[in-house]
This record gives structure tokens, C-alpha cells and sequence, in this order.
């Protein structure tokens, strides 16, 4: 999912798609399709984009860039929300009982397998990544009866629910369930696994300490450059 219009990364995303946002010389997106090319698990890469604009970027890009190990094929949202837009890639699914969807702004060096067979295992109509530690770009300090006893940099602290990442597998039939509904504009999110999460029909697949990023701005990419350059050896 690369049709993001990258309102945290402007005014930079006003001429470039937030995909193409460079890392250490690259696009990101160059990472992710490489990562995802590797996988055995993986039969195609679809990428669903507005190539009306300036997500034309990213299909010129992967035309003078031979990287990839899987077809890539390239489909024109309608700016539907992040739910409503997944109906495009009807066709393309075919008879696949499920596809990994993964929103372009996630870097990070997950197992797809081990997530796939969770996937599976649990039975879910869908399952999405999660973690519970998180990483932070700040210090904190241990307070007792208003006075500071110690100070922690940058500490990873647990958090007290899960935080939920850009990284889903999606039983196919969910696309019966979008076409279904009424709404414009769907948040996948809220308007279709909310209401499937309530009948226990959606797994979380935890990360654990696997170190994940998300890329919405150059900013970020320039303040966490130890943590990406972690992750990408990890790729």
C-alpha cells in the first residue's frame, strides 16, 4: 500500500511520495520490495499507489530498477481509504485463500512465514503484526515524591497495551466484505476488523523485541539512524 499522501513528511511529500522518502540512499520502498521479493511466501508484489501524480515516481523508479525477484505490478487507487482501496486488487488475488498487506511506511525485518503459519494456526480471517516494546526517541526520568532518583536514555519500555504496525495478513474474503459495504471513503482498521475483532476473529502476531520504524518523514529517518541502519542489515 504505497498511495499514502505523507501529510507528517510535508512539505517534502508535496513533491516526492512519502514510498520514495530516501534512507541511507535508497527509496524506502526499494527495501520493502526487496524484502518481500525474498520470501518464499511470496508469489507477487502489487503495489497500489495514485500514479496520477506523483506516485508516478514509483513506478518509473522500478522501471530503471531491476531489483526485484517477484512480478511487480502496479495498480491506481481512488484515494478510497486504506479499506476501500483494496478492492482493486480483487483480480489480481484470484484463488489465494489470503495476501500480506503491508503499508509502505513499515520498515521492519519480520518473519512472513512465521507470521503466515500463526496466520493459519489461529484460524483468523485476518491477523496483524503488534508489539509491546517500543523503543523510544527520548529520555525519561524515575520519579519519587517529586523528586528525580534516576534517569533513563532512550529506554525500550513495555507498553501497557499493543501498539498495532502498517503489517496485516488478510483472508481474501475480506475483499467480499469491502465490496459489500456502502461507505466511500473505509478505514480498514475501524470499519472492517473492529467489527470482526469483536467476534474474536482477528489475531495479533507480537514482534516481540524484532525492531520496527515508522517512515513518515525525513526528519525521522535523519533523528533514528542507528535504529535503521539496524533494520536494514536485519533485510
Amino acid at each position: 500500500m504505497a498511495g499514502g499522501r505523507g501529510t507528517r513528511g510535508r512539505p517534502f511529500t508535496d513533491y516526492i511520495p512519502k514510498a520514495m522518502i530516501p534512507v541511507q540512499g535508497k527509496p524506502l520502498i526499494d527495501y520493502v520490495v526487496r524484502y518481500l521479493s525474498k520470501s518464499s511466501a511470496i508469489d507477487q508484489i502489487v503495489i497500489l499507489g495514485n500514479y496520477t501524480g506523483i506516485g508516478k515516481q514509483i513506478e518509473k523508479y522500478f522501471e530503471n530498477h531491476i531489483l526485484q525477484k517477484k512480478p511487480i505490478k502496479f495498480v491506481q487507487d481512488t484515494q478510497s481509504g486504506t479499506g476501500g482501496d483494496l478492492v482493486h486488487i480483487k483480480n489480481l488475488i484470484g484463488k489465494d485463500k489470503e495476501f500480506l498487506l503491508w503499508f509502505v511506511d513499515n520498515l521492519c525485518p519480520l518473519d512472513i512465514r512465521k507470521m503466515l503459519k500463526f496466520h493459519r494456526e489461529k484460524n483468523s480471517i485476518a491477523t496483524i503484526a503488534v508489539r509491546k516494546y517500543r523503543k523510544e526517541e527520548t529520555g525519561y526520568a524515575v520519579i519519587n515524591d517529586g523528586m528525580v532518583k534516576e534517569f533513563k536514555e532512550k529506554p525500550t519500555l513495555e507498553l501497557p497495551i499493543a501498539e498495532c504496525l502498517g503489517i496485516y495478513i488478510l483472508d481474501s474474503k475480506i475483499i467480499k466484505l469491502i465490496s459489500s459495504k456502502r461507505k466511500k471513503d473505509l478505514n480498514l482498521s475501524y470499519d472492517i476488523l473492529e467489527p470482526l475483532s469483536k467476534k474474536g476473529n482477528i489475531g495479533a502476531f507480537d514482534i516481540g523485541k524484532i525492531p520496527w520504524m515508522d517512515v513518515d518523514s525525513p526528519t525521522r529517518v535523519e533523528r533514528n539512524k542507528e535504529l535503521i541502519k539496524n533494520i536494514i542489515k536485519k533485510f
